[in-house]
C-alpha cells in the first residue's frame, strides 16, 4: 500500500483518464481558468487560478503544492480530451484522511465525467493507498455535486455548515463522507 503522495497516479476507465498535468495542457487550462462558470460553485483560492501563465500554474501543481503535501490535482481527461481537474487535498497522514474535489469545463457537465472522475478516485484511495477517510464539501445550492457525491457511496454527514472558501462571508457548505 503506498501513502497518497508517495506518487502522482494515472487512473484510467473506458474514456476517462486521470493523470498528471504537462505542458502540453497549458492553452486548455488557460481557458478552463478564465471561464467563471467553472468556478461558480468552488473556493476562490484554487491553485490554477492564482497564475497568470498556465505553465507557472503546472509548474506549481505538480511540484510544490504535491511535494508540500498540501495537494494532489491531475488531469481529468475524456477520451483525450482536457475535461477538468480532479483533486486530494486536506490530506492527513496521521489519521489516513484526505478530501476530494473536482472541476471540469462547462460543456463536460452532466455526461457522467464527474461521477466516473470520483469512481475512479475513491478506487485509487481505498484500493490502492492506506487512505480509510474520504470527505468532501458541496455549496449547498450544488445540487448537480451533491448526485455525484451520492452515486459513489457518500453520505452527507452535516449540513449548512459556514466555511471559509475565500468569499467576503463564510461559505455554507454540506459536509459529506465516505
Amino acid at each position: 500500500m503506498v501513502k497518497l503522495f508517495d506518487e502522482m497516479p494515472v487512473l484510467s476507465s473506458g474514456k476517462i483518464l486521470l493523470r498528471p498535468l504537462e505542458a502540453a495542457d497549458a492553452a486548455d487550462l488557460a481557458s478552463f481558468t478564465k471561464d467563471d462558470r467553472v468556478y461558480k460553485y468552488l473556493p476562490t483560492f484554487l491553485a490554477e487560478r492564482q497564475f497568470e501563465d498556465p505553465q507557472d500554474a503546472i509548474a506549481f501543481i505538480n511540484g510544490k503544492l504535491f511535494s508540500d503535501k498540501e495537494s494532489l490535482i491531475l488531469a481529468v481527461t475524456e477520451d483525450g480530451n482536457f475535461a477538468g481537474l480532479a483533486e486530494f487535498y486536506g490530506y492527513k497522514e496521521a489519521i489516513r484522511k484526505t478530501c476530494v474535489g473536482y472541476r471540469l469545463a462547462h460543456d463536460c457537465w452532466g455526461k457522467g465525467i464527474a461521477t466516473r472522475s470520483v469512481g475512479l478516485m475513491v478506487d485509487y484511495l481505498y484500493g490502492g493507498t492506506d487512505i480509510e477517510i474520504i470527505t468532501a464539501s458541496t455549496m449547498i445550492e450544488n445540487k448537480a455535486s451533491e448526485r455525484v457525491l451520492a452515486k459513489n457511496g457518500f453520505e452527507m454527514t452535516a449540513r449548512d455548515v459556514p466555511e471559509d472558501w475565500g468569499y467576503d462571508e463564510p461559505t455554507i457548505a454540506d459536509k459529506w463522507f465516505r
